[in-house]
Parts: C-alpha cells; structure tokens; sequence
C-alpha cells in the first residue's frame, strides 16, 4: 500500500516539474509573412509638351549643355546622340532651346537648336540668365613684362662719299679753216691774187 503511495507521488512530482519547465521556456516569436522578391513596377509618366532629340547625324557622340544660351557660359552636362528632353522655352535669338535637365544645380540646361529636332510645339522666350564675370582680372606685371621687350638699334650704314665730277676732254678741229694764223684771212686773199695777176702779165710778156 505504502509503494503504491510513493509511486504516485513521484508521479504527480514528475509531471509538476514537467509543466514548470514548459512555463519557464521562453514563447517563439512569430515568424513574420516572407516578403515576396522581384522588381516592383514603378508608375511614369509621359511627359507633355514640346520634346528635343538629339540628332543622330552628328559628327560627335554627345551635345554639350550650357547654364545660358552663349558658349561662354560654363558647362553643366550633356545629351548624347538620339537622347530625348522636354523643352521648357527658346532664346531671344532663337538658336538655344532651354530643356528639363535634374543633374543641373538650377534644373535646366541650354542646347543648341541645330544639334537636336523639337518636335511641334509653342516655347516661351526666355532671357537667358546673367552672363558670368571671371573670378579674377588678367594683369601683367610691367616688371616682368619688359624683361621680355626687345630693342633693336638700328644699323648705321657706312658714310657716303660723292665721286668726282666727270671732265669730258674738248678737242680741236684740224681744218684749215678754223686754224688760228698770224695775218687776216682777207690780206692772205688779196696778196694771193695779187700774184696771180702778176704771174698772169709775166707770162704774156715772155709770150710776145
């Protein structure tokens, strides 16, 4: 009788013992619903409005964008061959055409119009924004400068001396005609036939 008694009591101590040490285990947390993998489809829309597409017969790959519609404007980005953009508005020129550019600081960038098509639509003229002013002012040291200055002394040339002046010599006639002679041309004449008539008169005498 009294075995019986401690086997049961050994029992009813086995089974409290084992309903304590299920209690004292701690409670599995649920596990959560598994989140199903895959791209989640993402809604866009079509944008409106006038569209720019770069033109595919260019001779470089990309277009450049500019913060205004002059190439003295700085740089913001580019557009390569058939890439697409909204066009917000046009220069007072007409030659740039402002588009829808995020990667900008203000948002919008300027193309030029020759290099893209834009498909019909009315744009805005929009002013361009405010030319940029350089950082700083391009000076020359004068200093510096006229180390660099070359001067060149001009070459004397030697001193000129005029030749002598050239004597053409003058010669006299031979001619018996222009021959200075001691007694007058006309006495020489007269005293000649002078002669000749004397001789003339001798010789008749001598005849007879």
């Amino acid at each position: 009788m009294m075995r019986k008694r401690w086997t049961l009591l050994a029992s009813i101590l086995c089974l409290l013992f084992a309903w304590i040490f299920f209690q004292a285990q701690p409670a599995k947390a649920e596990q959560p619903n598994q989140i199903p993998t895959g791209t989640i489809p993402t809604v866009t829309g079509t944008p409106t409005g006038p569209i720019v597409t770069v033109r595919l017969d260019l001779e470089y790959p990309s277009v450049n964008l500019r913060a205004g519609p002059k190439t003295t404007y700085d740089q913001v980005g580019i557009l390569l061959l058939g890439q697409k953009a909204v066009a917000k508005g046009i220069s007072p020129g007409g030659d740039w055409i402002l588009i829808e550019y995020p990667s900008a600081p203000s948002g919008v960038a300027w193309v030029y119009k020759p290099y893209v098509n834009v498909t019909p639509g009315d744009l805005p003229l929009i002013e361009p924004p405010a030319t940029p002013t350089p950082l700083y002012t391009v000076t020359i040291d004068p200093t510096l400068a006229a180390q660099f200055v070359v001067t060149f002394a001009p070459t004397r040339l030697p001193t000129y001396t005029p030749p002598a002046p050239l004597v053409i010599p003058t010669f006299a006639s031979e001619s018996g005609a222009d021959r200075k002679t001691g007694l007058p041309m006309g006495l020489v004449i007269i005293g000649l036939g002078a002669v000749g008539i004397f001789l003339g008169i001798f010789s008749l005498t001598q005849g007879r």
